[in-house]
């Protein structure tokens, strides 16, 4: 997240994390839950690129893989395959945690639950490979997807598996999680709406209060849908 030029505009620029809670908060999640009105007029707004890319370079914390992992998934930015959901734009950034430096070479993998709280390739959903993929990353480092909001299974927060890979080695795995007012904005809405309240939330999740606030994407605006952004210094 360390940019000393301004980045061309191929992608929608980012949103504090602060800011955003600020702003949704000052919306009323209650409003918000009954109108359910687009996520463009959450209050989200745009920091200057430079700024939102800055962060000190802070090994991220590593994290459970989870009993869902499948290796070598396709290798693809779209990982949708026309699931259902709030569409979200994932743009991870590696660097060096030692020398800060991006990582020419290295190979992003997620994946996560679909909208209905289901992975593919287990539970009926053997011979499937929605929300899964891998990218390398490009000259600035990122790697990215699309894919749609993750929705909650019980027991989880909603969350996103990531595993780093630099010349063919394993050099990270975490998991990526949500503010919870961005969450309950989503959750509001279609399809997530229909399946209820979820039973977890981020401080009640022990795999998040392990990661803590390191581990939170910062979210913006994205036409009808979000774009979620972070950097992961990792070990090499």
């Amino acid at each position: 997240m360390m940019r000393s030029k301004r980045r061309r505009e191929v992608e929608p620029r980012l949103v504090g994390r602060r800011e955003a809670i600020l702003a949704l908060g000052s919306a009323g999640l209650g409003a918000i839950a009954l109108a359910a009105p687009p996520l463009r007029r959450l209050g989200l707004s745009a920091l200057d690129g430079d700024e939102a890319w800055a962060q000190a370079c802070t090994r991220a914390p590593e994290l459970t893989e989870g009993p869902y992992y499948i290796s070598n998934s396709q290798l693809r930015r779209n990982i949708l395959e026309r699931r259902p959901g709030v569409t979200l734009w994932l743009s991870l950034r590696v660097i060096d945690a030692g020398t800060c430096s991006t990582i020419p070479g290295a190979v992003v993998d997620i994946w996560h639950a679909d909208a209905d709280g289901e992975y593919s390739g287990f539970n009926g959903a053997d011979n499937d490979t929605f929300m899964r993929g891998r990218q390398g990353v490009g000259n600035s480092g990122v790697a990215s997807f699309r894919t749609v909001y993750p929705g909650w299974y019980p027991g989880r927060t909603p969350h996103v598996h990531i595993k780093v890979h630099v010349a063919g080695a394993e050099v990270h795995t975490g998991q990526l999680f949500m503010e919870e007012s961005v969450t309950d904005a989503v959750y509001a809405r279609e399809p997530y709406a229909s399946r209820g309240e979820r039973d977890t939330r981020n401080a009640a999740d022990q795999i998040f209060r392990s990661g803590g606030d390191a581990t939170i994407l910062t979210i913006a605006p994205r036409g009808k849908g979000l774009w979620g952004s972070i950097t992961l210094a990792v070990a090499t």
